[in-house]
Parts: structure tokens; C-alpha cells; sequence
């Protein structure tokens, strides 16, 4: 039995022996999360990110620690108000584990950089942003069950599934799915034409399903066990762009609607998303095979364990590291004759990912 006791500072929910504060827990969630980001985003030798690439101002840095988690405060305070603790608990419970868990935050990050990028902002953006990281949740949910890919750890904490039990991850991941689109709609209602918020929600579904996120895990699915010779660098690059880079493409499309884009800047950070989402998939591979799972926050090498095909694995480490490089530079010459100041964060957030340690 559950009692709600309200005042005009405080929510507290008693269910069986707990108690939940959703202020306190709250500022506490917001803490761990700030020190997590700030912890992954210490570079070797600073903060202060400055672009190599040909787009970047040669004479200036960008503090691009202080974007990231100053964006993933915002994000993480939005996230929040949108699952409450609401009957039933335990789907709540659930939902909120994962979704609140922490993590960088970089497809709500890209969704609002590229709004801004095209003269909007954060405001504007925040419900694209918190749909497109709701729907990243549900898919790290599914795709860490034993059916799937059996992971015991995310983000540091053991798996949605190994908490709440198989079904009730499940249906965490479905409930998320579907809170993303009735959040983004109803949210973007009066900021943006309605046209726009049809087409956003066209983006995103193609994003997701069997052109795009789902048809990426089958063919992972299927390619298990696989000679990475036999394989080949095309269905590789076919798994990531679908499973990875898509809704990377759509966190960066959607931004870019809301924030009145034409379709010139739509496409030129369609194609730059595609390159970071290509990117981090790489990156993460070399990690997989090269840091420990201390380091990563999840289980190290178990992508070489359950046999799946990976860029080290298929074009060896020396290969995988210049494809980093080449990717980097390609996602950055997407942002040639944008504003300097306002193509910044995602100059920056190109190398970020070409250089992260997990």
C-alpha cells in the first residue's frame, strides 16, 4: 500500500518500508551526475578543448567541460520532472534507474547545440533532447537482457534487468519508448509549427525502427560468430550506421528542425552525425579491447567474448585509430561557414569523442 503525503516543499511516498524524497534525491542525483561527467570529461592535461580541425579558430578555446555539464544539469532536471514516483511504483522505479542513471549525455547534448547552432535554443530543444535520451535508455535497457547482449553492468551499475527482474525491464524500456513521443509533442506544442513537430516525429521513428536502430541490432544479432573476413568492412559499417550513428543523425536532425533550420544546415549535420556516430562506435571498439572495466563502467571485452564483428577485430587497432582520425576530420568539415562561436560545441564534441578514455 502506498501513501502520498504532499506540501508545498516536499514529496514523500512510503511504500513497503520505503521512503523517497523527491527533492533531496533530487539534488543528490544531480550531484553524483555532475561529478561522474565531470570526472569522464577530464582530459589528459586540462579542460579546455581547443579544434584541430579546419573549421576551428586557431586563436581561441573552447571550455567545452563546462558545456557538457552545465547541458547535462539542464538534462538531467527535465529528465527528472518527466518520470515522477507515480503508481504503479515499480515500473517508476524502473524507468527512473536507468534513465536517471547518469551518463555524458551527448545525444541531448547534439540535439541542443545543433538548435542552437541554426539560431534556436536550449528551451526549444530540451523536449527533442530528453525524447532522444529516453529512447537511447530504452534501447541500452533491451539491449543489455540475456536475450540480447547479457550485459551485468552500465554506467557503472548493475543492469536494469539484474535489479527490477527481465519483465519489468522490458516494460521499462517499452514505457520509455512511448513517454518520448507523447513528451516531445506535447512538450514542443506552440514552439515550433506543427509541421515541423510531424516531421520530427517521422525523423525519429525512421531513427529507430527497422530502418534504422532495430535493423542495426538484427544484423549485430545475426553477425555473431561471424570470420570478420568473411563479414567484411561493409556490414560493419551497415550495423553502425544504423544501430549507432541513426539516432545520433536524428538527436542532430530534430535540433535542427526546432530551431528553424534550412534544409541545407538540416542535412550538413545530418551527415556530420553520421560521422560522429560512425566515430563513437569505433572509438568504443578500441576501448572494448583496451580498457578494463573499471575504466569503462560496463563489462570490458565482451564484445570479443560473444564473438561480434568490431573495427579492431576486423581492421586491427592501427587501422581503427586513423579511421578515428578520418572521421574526426570529416565531422568537423561538416561544420565549415556555420559561425564559428556557435559551431564550437560540436567542433568540440567531435574531438571529445575521437579522444575519450570510456
Amino acid at each position: 500500500m502506498a501513501t502520498l503525503h504532499l506540501s508545498s516543499s516536499f514529496l514523500f511516498i512510503h511504500f513497503k518500508g520505503r521512503k523517497y524524497n523527491s527533492i533531496s534525491s533530487v539534488k543528490s542525483l544531480q550531484k553524483r551526475n555532475v561529478l561522474s561527467i565531470s570526472s569522464a570529461l577530464t582530459p589528459r592535461g586540462g579542460d579546455m578543448i581547443t579544434p584541430h580541425g579546419k573549421g576551428s579558430d586557431h586563436n581561441s578555446t573552447f571550455d567545452f567541460k563546462s558545456y557538457m555539464i552545465r547541458t547535462a544539469e539542464s538534462v538531467n532536471a527535465a529528465l527528472d520532472v518527466c518520470v515522477p514516483l507515480l503508481q504503479p511504483l515499480t515500473i517508476q522505479e524502473a524507468v527512473r534507474y536507468s534513465l536517471l542513471a547518469g551518463g555524458k549525455r551527448v545525444r541531448p547534448l547534439l540535439c541542443i547545440a545543433a538548435c542552437e547552432l541554426v539560431g534556436g535554443d536550449e528551451a526549444t530543444a530540451m523536449s527533442a533532447a530528453c525524447a532522444v535520451e529516453m529512447i537511447h535508455t530504452s534501447s541500452l535497457i533491451h539491449d543489455d537482457l540475456p536475450c540480447m547482449d547479457n550485459a551485468d553492468l552500465r554506467r557503472g551499475k548493475q543492469t536494469n534487468h539484474k535489479v527490477f527482474r527481465e519483465d519489468m525491464a522490458v516494460l521499462a524500456g517499452d514505457a520509455l519508448l512511448a513517454l518520448a513521443f507523447e513528451h516531445m509533442t506535447v512538450m514542443s506544442s506552440g514552439l515550433v509549427a506543427p509541421e515541423r513537430t510531424v516531421r520530427m516525429v517521422i525523423e525519429l521513428a525512421k531513427a529507430i525502427g527497422t530502418k534504422g536502430l532495430v535493423a542495426g541490432q538484427v544484423v549485430d544479432l545475426s553477425s555473431e560468430g561471424i570470420n570478420p573476413v568473411d563479414a567484411g568492412l561493409e556490414r560493419l559499417e551497415f550495423i553502425h550506421l544504423h544501430k549507432t550513428s541513426a539516432l545520433l543523425e536524428a538527436a542532430a536532425v530534430l535540433g535542427a528542425i526546432m530551431g528553424g533550420g534550412t534544409e541545407e544546415e538540416i542535412e550538413r549535420l545530418r551527415k556530420y552525425a553520421r560521422c560522429i556516430g560512425l566515430l563513437f562506435q569505433v572509438v568504443d571498439d578500441i576501448l572494448d579491447v583496451t580498457k578494463s572495466t573499471e575504466e569503462l563502467g560496463k563489462s570490458a571485452g565482451k564484445d570479443v567474448m560473444a564473438g561480434k564483428l568490431t573495427y579492431p577485430r576486423l581492421i586491427g587497432l592501427e587501422k581503427s585509430r586513423e579511421l578515428v582520425e578520418k572521421l574526426s576530420r570529416e565531422a568537423e568539415e561538416q561544420l565549415l561557414g556555420f559561425d564559428p562561436s556557435r559551431a564550437a560545441p560540436l567542433v568540440a564534441l567531435a574531438s571529445y569523442i575521437a579522444g575519450r578514455h570510456n
